[in-house]
């Protein structure tokens, strides 16, 4: 097989985002089936990044093809108001997958924009402004949504929203007494309750990805989560539960809450809702902040909420995921990515640190240091390979599509461990 590239960017009349234009690396795409995309070169690539972590149906889905195929000929234009069978079955769906108590779902058009209508609906439910989120975390790219975020991503465009607090993440990895949860004393290390205690009850909302994905694959310890629910009913926040990247199966549960057994008071989605095959995002809200605004204004929205064709690709995406038993295969091949993620480490020698793994989103710490950063993607384009390097950080994040098989997974990852141990330089 000939080596794959990625030329880098000619003329083109549009901005690639998060770089300089002229670093940019364009990637053709032409199409592409099951957990393979391919590219205008005729090349074929293994995604184990589900491109952006949205395509967790994989490529080529027909039935979601054709969902929104029909979707078009049967009703293609909307206005927010409108009434129609597919919203309100997307709708009832979405709220029986949430935890009891979720009544209502507020739509979106993505991830960045489910957390930017949370935090109006936060403030305009408690009367209150400031907002809490942790330095690893990334909530979207809008105004609000960058300024919830916690990594640099959000520092080209400070001054942000005014009223975002920011507080330490557990990082259990990092401790330094090499300790682990559950036999750490300390644990669970969350330094939300007394940031609120602090901030005298003044916060509206805080903000969690109930699993840190693109930054870490922060997995919470135990008690955790509860131990920032109950801090958040002492002082009158609401807890704004971000399953974005992490939601619709991909951590082995629907939501990566689920592992948790709290319940949040919203819960916002994008990315995966549609598998890709669509623009959708939602927040799925509490009766106990919805009841908020059955006699006052909700005063907010967007011209393309509920889109009929987002809302038809979501609809049958859901239906794929429970026909195809999506959440209990990513639970199955977890495992298997596992096993897969120790190989890397091992592949990356005295440069391989601890790994993270829930269902079928993994991640291994490498020191991406003197040139190994950019020796490791020029490896893993070689092999065409799709997986996720981080921006910021030293985290190589692997997040397959959750139609991936056993065979074509344990390969994939054997193929990065290849691809580790030609860009470190370490001998077999």
């Amino acid at each position: 097989m000939r080596p794959c590239t990625i030329r880098p960017v000619a003329d083109h009349p549009y901005f690639f985002t998060w770089g300089a234009q002229k670093d940019a690396r364009p990637i053709s795409l032409v199409g592409g089936e099951g957990a393979h995309f391919e590219l205008a070169t005729g090349e074929r690539w293994l995604d184990l990044g589900s491109l952006i972590y949205q395509a967790n149906l994989g490529h080529g889905n027909r039935r979601v093809i054709d969902a929104v195929k029909a979707q078009a000929d049967r009703l293609c234009l909307a206005i927010p108001a409108a009434d129609y069978p597919e919203k309100r079955e997307l709708a009832e769906r979405l709220l029986a997958k949430a935890p009891d108590g979720f009544d209502r779902v507020f739509f979106t058009l993505g991830g960045s924009d489910a957390n930017e209508n949370a935090i109006k609906i936060a403030r305009m439910a408690t009367g209150k402004f400031k907002l809490l989120a942790r330095y690893r975390s990334y909530h979207g790219a809008t105004m609000g949504a960058v300024s919830l975020t916690g990594d640099a991503r959000r520092m080209a465009v400070e001054p942000g929203l005014p009223g975002v607090v920011h507080v330490s993440d557990f990082d259990c990895g990092a401790c330094p007494g090499g300790v682990r949860a559950p036999d750490c004393a300390h644990a669970p290390l969350t330094h939300i309750p007394a940031t609120l205690s602090r901030e005298g009850d003044g916060v509206a909302a805080v903000f969690v990805e109930s699993i840190v994905g693109a930054n870490g694959v922060l997995i919470p310890p135990p008690g955790y989560m509860a131990e920032v629910r109950d801090a958040c009913d002492r002082h009158g926040a609401l807890l704004v539960m971000d399953e974005v990247l992490v939601g619709f199966g991909r951590t082995g549960r629907f939501f990566a809450l689920d592992h948790e057994g709290i319940v949040p008071d919203l819960i916002t989605c994008g990315k995966a809702i549609t598998g890709g095959y669509g623009t959708l995002g939602a927040v799925l809200v509490h009766e106990r902040v919805s009841a908020h605004f059955d006699d006052r204004a909700l005063v907010t929205g967007l011209t393309h909420y509920a889109h009929p064709l987002g809302v038809a690709a979501a609809l049958e995406t859901l239906r794929v995921i429970d026909d195809e038993g999506l959440v209990d295969r990513a639970a199955a091949l977890e495992g298997t990515l596992r096993a897969g993620l120790e190989r890397i480490v091992q592949a990356a020698g005295t440069w391989g640190g601890q790994t993270r793994c829930r269902g079928l989103l993994g991640g291994v710490e490498l020191d991406l240091g003197a040139g190994r950063y950019e020796a490791l993607k020029s490896a893993l384009v070689a092999r065409c390979v799709h997986a996720h390097l981080p921006l910021q950080r030293n985290i190589l994040v692997i997040a397959p599509p959750l139609v991936i098989g056993e065979e074509e997974l344990r390969d994939g990852l054997g193929t990065v461990a290849d691809a580790v141990q030609e860009a470190f330089g370490v001998r077999p």
